[in-house]
């Protein structure tokens, strides 16, 4: 009987080590959840799924249509991260809503383009034409400047970023501005003589900013960082290894190859 239980405890003294070294490989395993629009955002995060996985690091990437959810996905611990947005959006959001979100690197640009919808040239708008543009604060005052750089308009330089069609002090032509949530932009073309469209929107619809638009942003502009998209955690967590293993993943050079091979100067990478 001695025997017997000498043998058992040397059983479970040699599984000992190895359950408890099993343990630790299951603890290395970690997992990165990151909010993103499909197109161009989650294309990109895609790119660093191999990267991560050397690390030891599951990227899982989760898409949304919207630019709301997101956010409060990441302030109540729900998404780790997103990527979707610029800094400025980021700002206005914040102070909106409450949030304490912050971003953490800036990793591409998307230029601006005014879209054909009834008629097919910026030349060709009549008096009284009809534009959509985005309605929230900060896309909306983009959208403007983008249309007073084509002399359409004049808008009040009080007003910012934060410019509404109430900011415009001169419209020759008696433009009509329609306000619409940015997502729903590339389906209701065809409703107005011109539209100003997010790239990553006109993307999703299988436009092409960098030869449908009639008009964009330089990339060489002072809108470029201004309008930065970049990696939003909570506040408190930008130290986190597995975020700044994402950072360093979202600048690496193979990151910065696939963006400017796939998307033709329509995104622009910052690094």
């Amino acid at each position: 009987m001695k025997k017997l239980l000498a043998v058992l405890l040397a059983v479970f003294l040699l599984a000992a080590p190895l359950t408890a070294c099993g343990g630790d490989d299951a603890a290395e395993s970690q997992t990165l959840r990151v909010g993103a629009s499909p197109t161009p955002h989650a294309e990109i995060l895609e790119q660093c799924v191999p990267i991560l996985e050397e690390q030891g690091i599951t990227l899982e990437i989760v898409e949304y249509g919207d630019y709301i959810v997101p956010n409060t996905a990441v302030e109540e611990g729900e998404d780790d991260a997103n990527y979707f947005q610029h800094q400025q959006y980021l700002d206005n959001f914040n102070a909106e809503n409450g949030t304490h979100l912050v971003s953490v690197v800036d990793v591409h640009y998307e230029p601006m383009g005014i879209y054909p919808g009834r008629v097919d040239s910026i030349d060709a708008l009549p008096d009284g034409g009809t534009i959509a543009v985005p309605n929230d604060v900060t896309n909306e005052g983009r959208a403007l400047k983008l249309l007073e750089a084509q002399g359409l308009i004049t808008v009040d330089p009080a007003a910012g970023l934060n410019a509404t069609p109430n900011d415009i002090t001169d419209n020759p032509k008696n433009l009509q501005f329609t306000e619409l949530e940015a997502a729903m932009l590339p389906n209701t073309v065809d409703q107005f003589d011109l539209n100003v469209i997010n790239s990553n929107y006109a993307l999703q619809a299988d436009l092409n900013p960098a030869t449908d638009a009639l008009a964009s942003e330089d990339a060489a502009s002072d809108a470029a960082q201004t309008y930065a998209n970049v990696l939003v955690v909570k506040e408190g967590n930008e130290e986190d290894p597995r975020i700044q293993a994402l950072i360093e993943a979202l600048t690496s050079d193979a990151v910065r190859t696939f963006i400017e091979e796939t998307y033709g100067g329509s995104v622009v990478p910052l690094f």
